[in-house]
């Protein structure tokens, strides 16, 4: 039996004991531990903060309601993960804004290249008005069947490949990088001169070992807590994204609850959104000093207009649907 047939007759079976009121019941006063999800290693800010959740939800409710953390990929990469949680066999999952585009598209429009000045502006975006709404976007789309609980911080993305140092633009092109499968990052890979390839992050870095992929674009501690760093050498700090996380909740599980959990778990998760960004920036300086004691060669980009103008394409088709939004973005001071 292949590992994804595994997962989803795993997640059929939990499916089929929630629907006969196990380990969840309507009166939600059963003692229950939630399964959380992530495809980062223990230690990493967004498993560190959702563990933090759990401690406190579970100091909070005397120990009737826990979570048990599921790091490492454990339990699948993040569109098995998204998959399980939609049906309650997982009811707690944090996943990027990029995966989840496809699901909810009203979200896509931050996962446009370059639309944040940088990191700063991102986070002045998720705490404020448009985070809540677009957070709110999430819960009520019946196509996702979750309840957005709170963003995480997940720095800039930049490209990093085995085949040589990326110093313009120019340096990109033929070379094959791994993206989220998401249309919106395949078309914006392929606008800068490389080959966009969707994969699931559980296969990248053999991907890079292999040769299956040149390269990869994504934030510097998934670059080296993730091991890719040891395959791909030369990183170029384009921050073409700045993506956020998302953590979700099961919708289905999440009805079985009584209003005031429902409102502690909101209550920790704000918490946890806040909590995990300081884990972030130790972290991020963490990465960056061991990928540079590890031989990485790490490329300042001073100007990063030839890469804003090359994905011009992107922005006039996608952009237009999201114009409204984008302007709101872009105004946040």
């Amino acid at each position: 039996m292949q590992r994804r047939d595994f997962m989803k007759l795993g997640a059929g079976l939990g499916a089929a004991g929630l629907a006969g009121g196990l380990p969840f019941g309507a009166a939600a006063q059963t003692k229950a531990v939630f399964k959380a999800s992530d495809v980062q290693p223990p230690g990493y800010p967004t498993v560190a903060a959702t563990e933090n959740l759990g401690k406190k939800l579970s100091a909070a409710t005397q120990g009737r309601l826990a979570i048990q953390m599921y790091p490492s990929m454990q339990l699948g990469g993040e569109k098995e993960t998204i998959e399980q949680t939609q049906i309650g066999a997982i009811q707690m999952s944090r996943v990027s804004v990029g995966t989840m585009g496809p699901i909810v598209d009203a979200i896509n429009v931050i996962n446009m290249p370059f639309l944040f000045k940088n990191t700063a502006h991102a986070e002045k975006m998720m705490d404020g008005e448009i985070g809540q709404e677009l957070l709110d976007k999430i819960t009520a789309s019946p196509n996702a069947n979750l309840v957005a609980l709170c963003w995480m911080d997940a720095g800039a993305r930049s490209l990093y490949n085995t085949k040589h140092p990326i110093k313009s633009i120019e340096d990109i092109k033929g070379l094959k990088f791994r993206v989220i499968g998401n249309p919106i990052f395949i078309d914006m890979m392929n606008a800068l001169g490389g080959n966009g390839v969707a994969m699931g992050y559980d296969q990248v870095f053999s991907a890079l070992q292999t040769g299956v992929i040149d390269g990869a674009e994504n934030n510097m501690p998934s670059y080296v807590f993730s091991n890719h760093y040891t395959a791909a050498k030369y990183v170029t700090l384009t921050e073409h994204l700045v993506i956020p996380e998302v953590l979700v909740f099961s919708k289905r599980i999440w009805s079985t609850l009584s209003a005031d959990d429902q409102n502690l778990i909101k209550k920790f998760a704000r918490e946890a959104q806040l909590e995990e960004r300081g884990f972030w920036n130790q972290y991020e300086q963490k990465a960056l000093d061991k990928a540079k004691a590890a031989g990485s060669q790490i490329i300042e980009v001073a100007d990063k207009t030839p890469f804003q103008n090359a994905v011009k394409p992107v922005w006039d088709k996608y952009g237009p649907k999201y114009q409204d939004m984008i302007k709101r973005i872009q105004a946040i001071a």
